[in-house]
């Protein structure tokens, strides 16, 4: 066969290879313990050997069907040697250096390619076997993962994967035992219920891990330590926090400042820190004993410190127009510096600590001489105010950011303007040299940091991921990690690639609906961001995005042939969507406030509607014509479900109460009572006689529908239910809550079966699937997650190692592996690892910290023997 250099031609070619030619091959070579596949094919006997056991897997037995299988075995060895020396086997696929343009392109080639995804599932199963093929292997599992194959339950058993990302991977109990990770990204994976027996991780990156948490407001200055092991913020919440960079925890916390911490720096030695604030005051703080050593007192908001490169002087900037010298030793003003018409945003020392830069609201910088005190020079061309400056690591250039959205670059000898880059969407409030002097880093009001090539003026890196402006940037002394401040956190960033966040397109408001089809095909989801979307019930991509409404979209139902979805929005509108097209279909208007909720009837020829006009409406849904409004509720109707049966509507109210409504008569047919707050969720059993309902009196109620008393109260959840749902064979009723919590319960005896703990905010909607083996939930947290459910059956593993974990564990496996999600779909990227087992191993991130502490607090479970 012919060479090939293009990537796809050389994956294409596995058009008439399958799944069984690989698994045999893959199979025999791991019998006989081979560890050069190539050299191993390319002996006579080993080739007929390999053609025998296929021949036998596949019971094929003519000469003709032997020629064909020599015949596949020659094309796949063509692919190996090719893919040898290919690129994709020699360099991470997701690097910077490959284009990401073609990539893309190949990505939307392969995704539908079963045949193709088949040759890389090989590829990984071969970095077990030869090492010659592990960075390979590695990017197919890269691309399994972006295009969202379904790798849940797979066996990854000794796989060798290196230099790449896995972000967001869904390997749900899938089996890692023996395998080697080493620098791969997973942020965001799903390891629950995962195999992990003796595996050896190391340098592993994962973003949360990334992300400093403890301030309690906006994060204003952060700095490293001169010898990098120290990170110093300052915020709002009138705190100064030390963190320990290596472990990405808190050390300290100095408190003292009767209001918010601005400006904070460490002098060169890294004996002291000092901060200021909105109390006029600098403290100097004792870095080793954490206390007070001085305070000076000002007059007005000190907003920039910095110390000179020999620890002699300090100079600050002040809202008072004015610039400070003071000598450190004694703490007394040397000297102030006149000349800005408005405050000082930022002063810097220039590395021999002969000049001082000073950055202005007047829009101008100005360079002073440290030792007499006067100006040297001002630089203009800012149209908006200079909110900071920094000196090359040489003191030949000056970097500024402004308000002006812009970063320019300076020439300090002659005071001419040498660049200008921009990029960013808002205002530029820190900018930071590199150690080495060829990168800028740069923090925006815009929610990024860019890192730019001072040599090209072009951005390297663009890292998102922020809830907020980012007002302070900071390198680390070796210039491997940035730090960049956001709302009420600190992200440390690999200064190198930027850690970059994949895009994600999940829902960026809370999901207020989530409701599945009974062909279990397809999610759909409706959220505060005026969205409603169509997932892969399997895999969790998005299918679909279907936009029209202007505000929340609070309920989504799908029709019972399941060709089309109703949605009832804040907007106070229903609309009708084609499912396969993703197109509205028709927009039905009447109620005058927000539509809380929808239902189909069971023959789909008509919708009833839910609204906090306190009115139900029933709509012909061929015409979209109104057919009746049902009056009675006195306060919002928040939800409203059929009767399996179609002749009763129950509704649900924030007045209290649940009512049912005779279908054919279109009166109410009885008033139930007995929560004391609003029901926000009503839902028949699939035989019709229990109704369940939740309420914000923290309980579910189940009640007989031809008797209309209530059976039961079912008390467990310590905040509102939002949502109740019945299994479909009625012995089961899931809850969500404002608790955060999912909870089933038994119908027969009123008992807690299982707590499903898993999203971070109010659980707003749960539904089963048609079979009853998946539950959806929905969050504020911005998420959807799957969760399996179990029926008192043991959910097998793929492999040999069930029994001996069950051997091993006090807790039943079926406990453990039933109480997670099993598919997350969230625009965070949260790694996920409830019911892991781990049994020795290694487990290090690519700071050489253990990570087992977060392993262990996300539900992993950890064996002894």
């Amino acid at each position: 066969m012919e060479q090939k250099d293009d990537l796809y031609d050389i994956l294409a070619s596995s058009k008439d290879l399958d799944q069984k030619i690989y698994k045999v091959i893959i199979e025999q070579m791991r019998k006989e313990n081979i560890s050069d596949c190539l050299n191993y094919l390319s002996i006579d006997e080993n080739l007929k050997n390999c053609e025998q056991s296929i021949l036998k897997a596949t019971n094929l037995t003519n000469n003709e069907q032997k020629d064909g299988v020599n015949n596949k075995i020659q094309i796949m060895m063509n692919i190996l040697k090719q893919v040898k020396h290919h690129d994709f086997n020699k360099k991470n696929y997701y690097d910077n250096d490959v284009c990401e343009e073609s990539r893309k392109i190949l990505i939307q080639k392969i995704s539908k390619d079963e045949q193709i995804i088949q040759l890389l599932k090989f590829f990984v199963q071969l970095t077990t076997i030869d090492e010659k093929f592990i960075q390979c292997g590695s990017n197919g599992l890269y691309l399994l993962v972006v295009m969202k194959v379904d790798l849940k339950n797979s066996c990854f058993e000794n796989i060798r994967i290196k230099n790449t990302t896995l972000i967001g991977g869904n390997f749900a109990r899938c089996n890692f035992s023996g395998s080697e990770f080493d620098d791969v990204d997973i942020s965001g994976v799903n390891l629950n219920g995962t195999l992990l027996l003796n595996c050896k991780w190391i340098k592993m990156k994962i973003h949360e891990l990334n992300q400093l948490q403890g301030h309690t407001s906006f994060v204003s200055s952060v700095c490293f330590s001169p010898d990098g092991f120290t990170l110093a913020s300052g915020s709002v919440d009138n705190s100064i926090r030390l963190w320990d960079v290596k472990k990405g925890q808190q050390k300290a916390k100095l408190d003292g400042h009767s209001g918010a911490v601005w400006p904070i720096c460490f002098s060169p030695d890294g004996t002291t820190l000092i901060s200021s604030g909105d109390d006029y005051s600098i403290r100097f703080w004792d870095v080793k004993t954490r206390k007070k050593k001085a305070q000076l007192d000002q007059t007005q908001t000190v907003s920039s410190i910095c110390f000179s490169p020999d620890g002699t002087n300090l100079a600050s900037g002040s809202v008072d127009n004015s610039i400070r010298l003071w000598d450190v030793k004694t703490r007394q003003q040397k000297a102030k510096l006149d000349g800005h018409s408005n405050s000082v945003n930022s002063v810097c020392f220039s590395l021999d600590g002969t000049t001082l830069a000073s950055g202005s609201s007047d829009k101008s910088i100005r360079l002073w001489d440290v030792k007499t005190g006067q100006q040297k020079a001002q630089l203009d061309g800012h149209n908006n105010s200079v909110w900071s400056v920094c000196f090359s690591p040489d003191g030949t250039t000056l970097a500024s950011g402004s308000g002006d959205k812009s970063i320019r670059l300076w020439d300090v000898k002659i005071g001419n303007q040498k660049a200008q880059l921009d990029g960013h969407s808002d205002y530029v409030l820190s900018v930071c040299f590199s150690p080495d002097g060829t990168t800028i880093a740069s923090g925006s009001r815009d929610q990024y940091i860019h890192l730019w090539d001072v040599k090209t003026g072009s951005v390297k890196v663009k890292m998102d991921g922020y809830s907020g402006t980012i007002r302070s940037v900071s390198f680390s002394p070796d210039g491997a990690i940035l730090a960049g401040s956001g709302y009420n956190s600190i992200r440390l960033w690999d200064a190198k690639t930027g850690h970059k966040n994949v895009q994600k397109v999940e829902h960026t408001g809370a999901v207020l609906s989530v409701c599945l089809s009974s062909d279990l095909t397809t999610l759909a989801s409706s959220s505060g961001d005026n969205s409603i979307r169509l997932w892969d019930f399997k895999t969790g991509q998005k299918i679909a995005q279907l936009d029209g409404h202007s505000n929340g979209v609070n309920s989504v139902c799908f029709s019972p042939n399941e060709t089309t979805l109703a949605s009832g929005s804040d907007d106070n509108s229903i609309r009708l969507w084609n499912v396969k097209t993703g197109q509205q279909k028709s927009q039905l208007d009447g109620h005058n406030d927000s539509v809380q909720s929808v239902s189909y009837s069971p023959d789909g020829m008509t919708l009833a509607s839910g609204s906090g006009d306190n009115s139900i409406r029933l709509w012909d849904v061929n015409t979209g014509q109104q057919k009746v409004q049902l009056d009675g509720h006195s306060n919002s109707v928040n939800s409203v479900c059929f009767s399996p049966d179609g002749t009763t509507l129950a509704s649900g109210s924030g007045d209290n109460s649940i009512r049912l409504w005779d279908i054919n008569s279109r009166q109410q047919k009885a008033q139930l009572d007995g929560h004391n707050d609003s029901v926000w969720s009503v839902c028949f059993s699939l035989d019709g006689t229990t109704l369940a309902s939740g309420s914000g009196d923290n309980s579910i109620r189940l009640w007989d529908v031809n008797s209309r008393q209530q059976k039961a109260q079912l008390d467990g959840h310590n905040d509102s239910v939002w949502s109740v749902c019945f299994s479909p064979d009625g012995t089961t009723v899931a809850s969500g809550s404002r608790d955060y919590s999912i909870r089933l319960w038994d119908v027969q005896t009123g008992q807690q079966k299982a707590q499903l703990n898993g999203h971070n905010d109010l659980v707003r909607s749960v539904c089963f699937s048609s079979d009853g083996t998946t539950l959806a939930s929905g969050s504020y947290d911005n998420s959807i997650c799957l969760w399996e459910i179990n029926k008192g059956k043991e959910i097998s593993f793929s492999d040999k190692y069930q029994q001996y974990a069950l051997e091993l564990l006090k807790t039943p496996l079926v406990e453990i592996v039933t109480h997670y999600p099993y598919l997350n779909i969230s625009q965070y990227l949260i790694l996920e690892a409830q019911g892991a087992l781990i049994l020795k191993g290694e487990f290090v991130n690519y700071q050489g910290f253990d990570l087992r502490p977060l392993l262990k607090s996300k539900g992993t479970y950890f064996l002894e023997k």
